[in-house]
């Protein structure tokens, strides 16, 4: 398949995170739209590599084993930030950023 439609879908993939962090006010959703943009920058470097590897330009597996480090850097974020998560809701019993102000007090 040409690299193309994986640049497409990953463009694809990014806007609606994008699009979900600004519009959206829920932390959860606002967390699930920041990890659907962190894996299609996954997907455009796992595209890209195999079309260098392909050229001849890089090794296949460079870009890959980066692909895992983010993938492993993301888990630490998910864990960390669901923590927080929970947390704020104890404190505030709502996952609304809005509602975020209340802890400067």
């Amino acid at each position: 398949m040409p690299v193309q439609y994986y640049i497409f879908l990953s463009i694809a993939l990014f806007c609606i995170g994008i699009m979900g962090v600004l519009m959206r006010r829920n932390a959860i959703i606002i967390f699930m739209c920041i990890e659907l943009m962190l894996n299609a920058v996954n997907l455009l470097l796992v595209a890209f590599s195999k079309m260098w590897a392909d050229a001849g330009r890089i090794d296949a597996a460079a870009a890959q084993i980066f692909v895992f480090f983010i993938m492993v850097v993301a888990a630490a974020e998910v864990a960390v930030g669901l923590a927080i998560i929970v947390m704020v809701y104890r404190n505030t019993h709502s996952v609304d950023i809005n509602i975020l102000n209340r802890l400067k007090n």
